[in-house]
């Protein structure tokens, strides 16, 4: 795969072609009746929930969710990618039915208990696609199993310690990177007050906020209402300051990553997708390309999830993993 300088701007969901007219169709209440496991595999402290289609087919794609979501966020897309892949989504660990005593917090100590994941399950042609909060994951995944996967994709989030971490996280529309990190206030101010909490950040940093369903606001307030869940997605933000350092120690040391990855943002979202690109260049990362989701913001695999299934598809194909 070449280096793209540009990110290429992928058409939205009202494109031609079966993965776009399935999209307009779909729905949570469709969705439960499509071929669909659940299953919890056990990892050190309690066990992880797996929902999964496309069990026939040899390549896997694991989808991790982002803030404040849980698995459920990537239905839509694992109703259209299952008819091509094994298609696999998760509770991150303390999240929704993932039940773990003492999650890990950092990036690096997720990605190694989704690793014993994937191990238990027996699947070795990998992808791992990861939207905000997940999408640290899946860089830290990337990082640490690169020789384990076929290809990764990142949505919509900055890495700690990558450019340009720095200018976000100095920027005071990101407010509550700081607030979340700050010990126990959060937890106390929102907890009973979730679906508000989250809903101010769907309707703010959406496109199309309509797209995500009072039906899925609900789940995801559930999915966080536990204090013990309030704890674990508040310790992520607590977590950032050592996760940049381990970051920034991994893009010095000379550990090129070769396996493709695709970074894509929603073309709503603010921040110009090339700053990204560069900043995964300078720390290794030899194999990158970008794309940007038309009419859509932060939330793409609701807002836009043919659009985004057709993007990671062909970018699965094009790199010979299907």
């Amino acid at each position: 795969m070449k280096f793209v300088k540009e990110a290429v701007p992928v058409a939205s969901c009202e494109m031609g072609g079966v993965v776009g007219r399935r999209a307009v169709q779909w729905s949570r209440a469709n969705f439960r009746l499509a071929r669909l496991k659940h299953s919890q595999i056990s990892v050190n402290g309690g066990g992880i929930h797996v929902a999964e289609t496309g069990l026939e087919h040899q390549a896997s794609v694991l989808f991790l969710h982002g803030w404040p979501q849980d698995w459920s966020a990537w239905a839509p897309v694992l109703e259209m990618a299952g008819e091509h892949v094994h298609a696999l989504a998760i509770d991150l660990p303390g999240i929704g039915k993932s039940n773990v005593a003492d999650p890990p917090s950092k990036p690096h100590d997720i990605a190694d208990m989704l690793h014993d994941v994937v191990k238990a399950m027996g699947r070795e042609k990998l992808a791992i696609v990861g939207h905000d909060i997940g999408g640290q994951v899946a860089y830290a995944y990337l990082r640490r199993y690169s020789a384990e996967l076929e290809a990764a994709a990142i949505l919509d989030v900055v890495i700690p310690g990558i450019p340009p971490w720095e200018k976000v996280r100095r920027n005071p529309s990101i407010w509550h990177f700081a607030f979340h990190a700050t010990p126990r206030l959060p937890d106390l101010l929102v907890s009973g007050n979730e679906r508000a909490y989250f809903n101010f950040f769907y309707d703010a940093l959406a496109k199309h906020a309509e797209r995500i369903t009072p039906q899925a606001r609900a789940a995801y307030a559930r999915a966080y209402a536990s204090p013990a869940a309030l704890r674990a997605e508040f310790d992520w933000y607590r977590a950032f300051s050592q996760a940049a350092a381990l970051d920034e120690a991994d893009g010095q040391a000379p550990n090129f990553i070769e396996t493709p990855l695709l970074y894509i943002r929603g073309a709503d979202e603010p921040g110009d997708i090339d700053f990204y690109l560069d900043g995964f260049r300078s720390v290794g990362i030899r194999s990158i390309r970008g794309a940007t989701i038309a009419d859509c913001g932060h939330f793409v695999p609701e807002e836009q999830p043919a659009a985004l299934c057709r993007a990671l598809l062909d970018f699965l194909r094009d790199v010979g993993m299907i």
